[in-house]
């Protein structure tokens, strides 16, 4: 193992020992499995999205996740107030534009949020990252199109300029993950198809990018690293454990497995390289 991988692996006990306060601004189909993952991993989870009080959480917390999953006249104000809040701290800031590209109000709203808010990390599926990259994509709702899967360095490229452009760390998620920071680009190949057949899994890994930023926020490319290795490997392990019963007992399986999750499982089973 190189310096750099056990680097990485070492973040999940960063996570335990800090315990960072990581506020959702998220959807209620997940809420509940976002918090869950996030105390599995070590951080804890708030979820406050009123206008009244969304920046005064923010202002205490190690790490904001904006998800755009269920949008509403409400909540989007609260987004920014609290990624204003969350720069005027220093506070890392993960972005899940999730269906961008789909409606009109979520592509205005992820205009908004990019043109008001400085993010840390964009996570998305292919397709969400395209549509904000400002290329052709298609649309599944909130999930990504076959249509806008393309090879695995031409995605690395599109997540480099990208990176670059937004001063942030991308992050594309599907069978191989891409990662970069503008200037590296990693590839990780832990994961099982087994996850897609649950719903927030995204929003997930999202929440976990958040624990380990919050742990971590000197260090982000490493960080969203860490997370994207803990839930790929977890999928694995869940599978192995329960797979084969459904998706009901993988699910159980897979937040069992996140919230013992180490520093030794991530350096053995950890499969990533730099392209």
């Amino acid at each position: 193992m190189n310096e750099k991988s056990f680097n990485i692996a070492l973040c999940v006990n960063e996570v335990r020992a800090k315990r960072p306060l990581v506020h959702h601004l998220t959807n209620y189909v997940t809420v509940n499995d976002c918090a869950n993952i996030t105390l599995g991993i070590g951080g804890s989870p708030i979820m406050a999205d009123d206008p009244r009080e969304a920046a005064d959480i923010t202002g205490i917390a190690s790490s904001l996740v904006i998800n755009m999953g269920t949008l509403n006249e409400r909540t989007v104000p609260s987004m920014i107030l609290a990624g204003k809040a969350a720069n005027e701290k220093g506070i890392p800031v993960i972005f899940d534009p999730v269906g961008a590209g789909a409606s009109a109000y979520r592509n205005e709203t992820a205009a908004q949020i990019l043109d008001e808010v400085s993010i840390s990390v964009l996570r998305g599926n292919i397709s969400e990252i395209r549509y904000i990259a400002g290329l052709s994509a298609s649309t599944k709702g909130v999930d990504a199109a076959e249509d806008d899967h393309t090879g695995l360095d031409e995605t690395g490229q599109m997540a480099k300029r990208l990176a670059a452009k937004l001063d942030c760390t991308v992050a594309i998620t599907g069978a191989v993950d891409v990662v970069s920071d503008g200037q590296r680009v990693i590839c990780i190949e832990n994961g099982h198809p087994m996850l897609s057949n649950l719903t927030g899994t995204g929003c997930m890994c999202s929440s976990l990018m958040g624990a380990y930023c919050g742990a971590a926020p000197g260090r982000i490319l490493e960080a969203v690293t860490a997370a994207l290795l803990s839930m790929g490997i977890a999928g694995e392990m869940a599978y192995e454990a329960a797979g084969s019963i459904g998706n009901g007992s993988f699910r159980v399986a897979l937040l069992d497995t996140i919230s013992h999750m180490s520093d030794q499982i991530l350096a053995e089973r950890g499969r990533f390289y730099e392209a």
